[in-house]
């Protein structure tokens, strides 16, 4: 017998500033990980000012993490120590494993009108902290759409639903992303596992989520869903399009600092004494 997962909790972000002074919308960064272990961040970048975003992201590293940046519109750049170079322009999909180390730089380029895109944060278990870095970029028509309904609109980034999968199929450690877009009233429904930590991102609109004890979820707020295997949501009025990321906990320590997310402070202090010598990229470019 199925069980919908009830809302344990609404988060709301916060407006803050990063890389070179763009503004963000921190969805989720360092609150509470038990509840949304293994994802560590997610970042909503959305502006119609070109000078809120274009100073971009320069040159920085990350280690024992991947990254997902997905563009709702616009267009960013990317330039990393491996020799990877990528355009990630509206619906594509940039997935980053950052493991042993990688430098890499996000250049926005100028949009006319509304832009937005989004990164989350992965976290890699203790034994994949080290791994050798890898680059996927995933171009918006290899994503599939599914149209389960009048209204309902689902683009499946990773993942399964129904018969399809998502793109992204050498993950690390199992998840799911997908972009849900629900007409006024429309009530979508997906099995996940019971056992995954599970939350919802509303960027339009507003709806509930959860079965007889639904919660209200506007825009700009995060919905952590609690034990279950069913996701259930009803978009209000003003329909709602949402990110819904699933995945398998890990249950491990974490130490964070800044762009470096380990299992114990001396790694992370490890990491740091690295990026000082010049010996924290350990896998040369490939071209």
């Amino acid at each position: 017998m199925t069980r919908v997962k009830s809302v344990e909790r609404v988060l709301n972000g916060l407006p803050t500033m990063d890389g070179a002074g763009v503004r963000i919308y921190r969805a989720i960064g360092n609150t509470d990980l038990k509840l949304t272990d293994p994802f560590l961040l997610l970042d909503d970048i959305h502006s119609s000012n070109p000078e809120d975003y274009m100073a971009g992201f320069p040159l920085h590293p990350h280690r024992g993490i991947e990254t997902v940046t997905y563009m709702i519109s616009g267009v960013m750049n990317h330039q990393d120590s491996i020799g990877n170079k990528g355009r990630i322009a509206s619906g594509d999909v940039q997935w980053m494993t950052a493991g042993s180390g990688i430098l890499h730089q996000e250049t926005p380029e100028r949009w006319d009108g509304f832009m937005q895109g989004f990164q989350l944060w992965v976290n890699l278990p203790r034994k994949s902290k080290m791994m050798d870095p890898r680059y996927r970029g995933i171009m918006s028509d290899e994503i599939p759409t599914l149209r389960p309904a009048e209204g309902i609109e689902i683009r499946l980034v990773a993942g399964r639903m129904n018969d399809a999968e998502g793109p992204v199929r050498d993950l690390v450690q199992p998840i799911e992303f997908l972009d849900v877009a629900l007409g006024p009233g429309k009530r979508f429904d997906h099995m996940v596992d019971a056992s995954w930590n599970c939350f919802a991102y509303v960027f339009h609109g507003d709806g509930d989520f959860g079965a007889d004890d639904a919660v209200a979820v506007e825009e700009g707020q995060v919905a952590v869903f609690g034990k279950g295997d069913e996701i259930e949501g009803i978009a209000g009025n003003k329909g709602m399009r949402f990110i819904l990321a699933g995945g398998k906990p890990l249950q491990e320590p974490v130490a964070w600092g800044g762009p470096v997310v380990m299992n114990t402070q001396d790694e992370v202090d490890l990491a740091f004494r690295e990026l000082r010598s010049g010996t924290f990229v350990k896998v040369k470019p490939k071209h």
